[in-house]
């Protein structure tokens, strides 16, 4: 029989190469995105990745985003390459092995629906939802925001549902938002993924995979999970059509080095 995983990812950065956010205040010709966010995320309003929700809902400037805006943003959204060959190897899966891709966001379930359609069903995407107003067209409330422990909520509600034991969870993230969730596979002996070398998340993720093409994070699943070893992974690209042109492996070592001249002066010369 084979075994059943559920591998799930983020979008923003991980499938994109856009924040839905920064993408949104460009379109619409809104300043100080980041600003905003940052004031938001030092203040502790809302869950770390909840900030845009909490834009969209409460900043006069970001009320005025409708339905349309948010659809029209999606198709603009920059994607990784091979996110559809992604969804279709994995649902073909692998030799003894069969898995479900969903993707969890806090970015607006329009902008990730419309970014990706075609290529992940709809019923596949968990993301932000909205009401929104009948007489301006903008936000009039927050229905439902994955960030934080709500990312955590959401991976344990699909697991349950789909019978899948907490060992056998794939998490790929890029960001701060992803900690908990990813705390939380690990706590389970999951594999956690991440998409960038973000000094918080690669300290904690498992694996770190740095490539603009989504279907890198099959190198891990393929070296964890189905034991394969480098010449057979190139055959797996290979037999997609793919070459994997260049895989280098580092290890990186963060350090924060002080000035050493306020110790030396405190210590007297030897006589």
């Amino acid at each position: 029989m084979r075994k059943h995983y559920l591998l799930v990812s983020d979008f923003d950065q991980t499938l994109s190469f856009d924040d839905s956010g920064l993408a949104l205040s460009e379109m619409l010709g809104i300043t100080g995105f980041e600003e905003r966010v940052a004031d938001i995320s030092r203040l502790h309003f809302v869950q770390e990745g909840a900030e845009l929700a909490y834009l969209l809902r409460h900043d006069p400037d970001f009320r005025r985003v409708s339905e349309m805006d948010l659809v029209e943003i999606g198709r603009h959204i920059r994607l990784k390459r091979n996110i559809g060959l992604l969804a279709e190897f994995l649902r073909d899966g692998i030799e003894g092995l069969t898995f479900d891709f969903y993707v969890v966001s806090a970015a607006p379930w329009l902008v990730v629906h419309s970014a990706l359609q075609g290529i992940v069903s709809p019923d596949r995407i968990i993301g932000a939802h909205f009401g929104f107003s009948r007489e301006t067209g903008g936000v009039e409330s927050i229905i439902q925001v994955p960030a934080g422990y709500g990312k955590v909520a959401a991976v344990d509600s699909l697991r349950l549902r789909l019978g899948i034991p907490s060992d056998r969870v794939v998490y790929v993230g890029d960001g701060s938002s992803d900690i908990h969730v990813m705390l939380h596979v690990n706590r389970g002996d999951g594999l956690t993924i991440a998409a960038s070398e973000t000094r918080h998340i690669a300290q904690i993720a498992r694996r770190t995979v740095i490539s603009d093409d989504a279907l890198s994070v099959l190198i891990p699943v393929l070296e964890e999970i189905a034991g394969y070893d480098p010449t057979q992974i190139r055959t797996v690209f290979e037999e997609q059509g793919l070459l994997i042109q260049e895989w280098d492996r580092v290890r990186t070592d963060w350090l924060t080095i002080r000035e050493g001249s306020a110790l030396a002066s405190s210590v007297e010369p030897a006589a």
